[in-house]
């Protein structure tokens, strides 16, 4: 104790760090022997497990000794027969070395006999067989002859409608190759004209296009469709209606394309109108988009028509003209796509009292004039239908009456005839026989027949008589 007492604070130091160590590594070895200890724990239990799966197969051990007992048995008893069998095969293989050698020699001895045989009888017997042969083969020769020639009859007899029929479907090959050959030029000349008339059609497209590019022939297109269309309707020009009539206003003269004239005086103006510049660009347009501009664009042009021609006050200028005009567009498709791109467009024309036509809407408007106008001629007419029936119905009435009285006539005509013939019977022909009793008349002449009564009465009319018609319904 007092040598520890005696030490300085650097050795205390020392000795405590190597303390420190010390517990250190006795820690480290406690650590590293549970970890050991915990491994062999493992270990065992695998080991465990692995001994119980072994416990099954341990039973199964007498009873694979005893299997293995019988086997080397057997495998002892095939050894045995195996031994056996070779011995046997050892045997019956010297065996039949010795019967080869004993048929060897017996082959070679055959063969010496047999050539000397041979050598003799094919001496003796060769002429005569080549004898045989000759007149074999001249008799097979002879009938191998008539058979190929009844071959070759029977084949070209079976080939000749074959040959035959194959000339005539070369010729018809030949027919049918040379009018393939002229319709196969027909076509080509026909398809060569169809694309010169697709050329010239577009051509004539184009000049058409550019035609209807300048105003002045828009605005003849535009009139000869407005014509065309009262044409179609039926109506006659200066009857039914007037083109390019003008009149005085206040502004100077005014001239619309048409004036229709409706029943009660009045008149409709139409004015044909042709916005077809930008319509056209957009169909010659590459892409949607400006093609949807161009359309826009058609739409205003449109609606500068409308402003233009409701500026015109046509309908205030002209007395009998109802309180709007109309604006013919020749085309239902311009206005469709003005429409489309402007969907206010008609509401808008309406405000400024325009109607803006189409061909079938113009058709529609002007066969409801027409229709009026023979509804106007009726009503005219209706006085004129009226005395002509009231005149005619005093005629049938007229006539009624004399038809009458000649009825009466033959019914008075009928019953004289029927006394006459009673007196004829009762009084002429009795004393008429009494010339054949006392022979002034023969017998063999002919004698007077009775004439027959007329029963049939005329027909008296049953229907109401007719009568003047009243003077107050004349107005009905």
């Amino acid at each position: 104790m007092e040598q520890y007492l005696d030490l300085d604070l650097t050795q205390w130091q020392a000795v405590a760090v190597g303390a420190a160590a010390l517990a250190l590594i006795l820690a480290l070895m406690a650590i590293f022997a549970a970890r050991r200890a915990r491994r062999h724990e493992a270990e065992a239990s695998a080991l465990r497990e692995k001994l119980a799966g072994l416990h099954p197969i341990a039973d199964r051990v007498p009873a694979l000794e005893d299997r293995a007992d019988d086997l080397l048995a057997d495998l002892y008893r095939e050894q045995v027969n195996s031994a056996s069998l070779e011995q046997r095969l050892t045997s019956l293989q010297e065996t039949h070395q010795q019967r080869l050698a004993d048929l060897a020699d017996m082959k070679k001895q055959l063969e010496d006999r047999f050539q000397s045989l041979a050598s003799g009888a094919l001496s003796a017997n060769s002429e005569k067989f080549l004898s045989l042969v000759s007149e074999r083969f001249k008799t097979h020769k002879q009938s191998a002859d008539e058979d190929l020639n009844r071959r070759h009859a029977a084949i070209r007899d079976l080939v000749k409608p074959l040959d035959d029929k194959l000339g005539k479907f070369d010729l018809r090959m030949g027919e049918i190759e040379k009018a393939r050959n002229e319709a196969y030029g027909t076509i080509k000349q026909q398809v060569l004209s169809l694309t010169e008339g697709q050329a010239n059609l577009g051509q004539e497209t184009r000049r058409l296009v550019q035609a209807l590019r300048a105003p002045k022939t828009r605005g003849r297109w535009g009139e000869m469709q407005l014509r065309q269309v009262f044409e179609m309707a039926g109506m006659t020009e200066r009857v039914d209606f007037h083109l390019e009539k003008s009149f005085d206003t206040d502004e100077g003269k005014r001239r619309p394309d048409a004036i229709v004239h409706i029943p009660g005086g009045k008149s409709i103006v139409i004015d044909a109108k042709t916005p077809l510049s930008a319509y056209l660009d957009a169909l010659e347009a590459d892409t949607p988009e400006l093609q949807s501009q161009f359309i826009k664009l058609h739409a205003v042009q449109v609606r500068k028509h409308v402003n233009e021609l409701s500026s015109k006050s046509y309908q205030d200028n002209l007395s009998s003209a109802p309180d709007f005009v109309v604006m013919f567009i020749p085309g239902e498709t311009f206005v469709s796509a003005a429409a489309e791109a402007d969907p206010g467009l008609i509401e808008y024309a309406f405000e400024r009292k325009v109607l803006i036509a189409t061909p079938t809407t113009l058709m529609a408007l002007v066969k409801a004039i027409a229709y009026g106008w023979q509804q106007d001629k009726m009503a005219e007419n209706a006085e004129e239908v009226q005395k002509t029936a009231k005149e005619i119905y005093d005629r049938l009435r007229v006539f009624a009456e004399h038809l009458g009285k000649v009825g009466r006539s033959l019914g008075q005509s009928v019953d004289h005839y029927n006394k006459a013939l009673g007196s004829l019977e009762g009084r002429v022909l009795p004393s008429a026989r009494k010339f054949e009793e006392l022979g002034v008349v023969s017998a063999s002449s002919d004698k007077i027949e009775k004439p027959d009564n007329v029963e049939h009465e005329p027909r008296r009319l049953t229907a109401h008589e007719f009568t003047a018609p009243d003077e107050s319904n004349d107005n009905t």
